[in-house]
């Protein structure tokens, strides 16, 4: 999956995107800027991902045991595809 076809909800100046894939995983995608509950890397424009396994925060997989932040686009790419192919 590229980035570009990442369809993210715009509300606040906050960015989101879910993702659910057939193997039962998922990725939930934000950048926050703040100034509250900001996400890792917000205010710089960078994304947080965590990986969603039955649409709940998964901590344990090969990829992460916690959310992954401070993520470029291409970063995003990666993760995304990594959770894909789980």
């Amino acid at each position: 999956m590229k980035f570009h076809e990442i369809v993210f909800e715009e509300k606040d100046n906050i960015k989101r995107a879910r993702l659910h894939f057939e193997n039962g995983y998922g990725a939930s995608i934000v950048c926050n800027p703040g100034p509250f509950f900001k996400s890792y890397g917000g205010d710089q424009g960078l994304y947080e991902i965590a990986v969603l396994k039955d649409n709940s925060i998964c901590y344990t997989t090969p990829i992460t045991s916690d959310v992954i932040g401070h993520l470029s686009e291409a970063d995003v790419e990666q993760i995304v595809n990594q959770i894909k192919n789980l």
